[in-house]
């Protein structure tokens, strides 16, 4: 797209629909000269006309064209002269040409240079006009639920899970709740909890993760009892994602080291990472060993796509990814998928918005369709030391 040459470029993300719009200026400039264009957007009341990408710059020529002055033209645009005449002359500096000729006060007209720019401008709002209209379209419905006072919105950082996935869909379409959802890994997630960043964090444990477990370690600097409050979500299976089949007959982390198992993995700092290492402590084995240990995918779906191209034969994962990519899956253990808010945020009314969407039948059942998944004290508040057994409270007997 971008040759080095006499191409410009911008590109303007909506959404989930990136647009690349590429504007090919006239052999006028020396192949060194490259300049690129970003995008931007205002909010402003509704005009009537045309619908158009604006730039100061092309408002300037286009200005200084059909007045024939650079004080007629700043009079027009409700600028200073002063002002006209320093942003014509900073550009003229930034790009080494003339844009403007004529004396200082007197007629004006533009240059060779000026008129190529307002023509290749004019040029490409010309052929872009459909994309422009879709990009103005696309602003303005997401904008427009900004505006709706019956619209909660919930901005949520949480390990990679597919229930979650699931769970946006349907608060958008029963509840008027949008989840603002970044996937990211469980350590991370609770970190921008506390640091503003999100109202709540989703993250995942064993059931009942032991005393002393890297779990432990890895999740109680993060979490502090009487600041933080649990919310039930689901309990789902994580096992192997294997060939469809299983045709090296896995059954356990032992066999990943015993048979010579190309693995996939998870980064570190992600939930299922610490599920693994915290596997492998518990049985004895080195992590070292697995080869593919140090081969990372972001996410439960990427690495079952890895193992659907066959550059891999096994991941720890959620059964969903498994099924949805068509392959065989191996359960190992069950976990809670746990959400961690502030405890002042159960006063916001989209958290209330978002515990009763959890509660309703609706949902569960939906939950419940999900391969791996079940519904486990969906919406419940729960404290952290009667969900995670790692804070004793009770208070130490006198010695006689």
């Amino acid at each position: 797209m971008f040759n080095g040459t006499r191409s410009t470029y911008a590109t303007a993300c909506i959404g989930l629909r990136p647009v690349c719009i590429i504007l090919g200026l006239p052999p006028l400039l020396p192949p060194r000269f490259v300049q690129q264009i970003e995008l931007s957007y205002a909010i402003t009341p509704r005009r009537a006309g045309r619908t158009l990408i604006r730039n100061p710059l092309m408002e300037l020529l286009n200005a200084v064209r059909e007045h024939g002055s650079i004080s007629a033209a700043a009079k027009a645009l409700g600028l200073s002269y002063r002002h006209v005449w320093g942003e014509l002359k900073r550009w003229e500096t930034t790009f080494g040409h003339a844009l403007v000729t004529g004396e200082r006060g007197r007629s004006a007209q533009l240059s060779e240079l000026g008129d190529r720019l307002l023509w290749a401008e004019r040029q490409a709002q010309a052929r872009l006009a459909p994309q422009i209209e879709a990009l103005h379209a696309d602003l303005e419905r997401a904008f427009a639920l900004a505006f709706d006072d019956s619209i909660h919105v919930l901005s949520l950082h949480a390990s990679h899970d597919d229930a979650l996935a699931l769970l946006r869909a349907h608060a958008a379409s029963s509840a008027q709740l949008q989840l603002d959802i970044r996937f990211t890994g469980s350590v991370d997630a609770i970190s921008a909890l506390n640091q503003g960043r999100c109202v709540m964090a989703g993250f995942h444990t064993l059931e009942r993760p032991p005393m002393g477990s890297l779990a432990q370690r890895t999740y109680k600097p993060l979490l502090k009892p009487g600041l933080h409050k649990i919310i039930g979500f689901a309990r789902r299976t994580q096992g192997l994602i294997v060939a469809p089949g299983n045709p090296l007959g896995l059954r356990s982390l032992d066999d990943l080291q015993s048979r010579h198992v190309r693995y996939v993995n998870r980064p570190l700092g992600t939930g299922t990472r610490v599920l693994l290492d915290e596997m492998l402590e518990q049985g004895g084995l080195d992590a070292q060993s697995l080869t593919g240990y140090e081969r990372c995918e972001p996410s439960h779906s990427a690495v079952a796509q890895t193992i659907a191209a066959g550059e891999a034969d096994a991941g720890l994962g959620i059964e969903s990814a498994a099924h949805g990519a068509g392959l065989g899956f191996v359960p190992l253990v069950h976990e809670r998928y746990h959400l961690a808010c502030l405890k002042g945020a159960l006063e916001q009314p989209a958290v209330a918005a978002f515990l009763a969407l959890l509660r309703g039948s609706a949902w569960q059942h939906r939950l419940g369709t999900l391969a791996g998944y079940e519904s486990a004290n969906s919406g419940e508040i729960q404290s952290l030391s009667s969900l995670l057994p790692w804070w004793d409270f009770k208070r130490p007997r006198p010695r006689r």
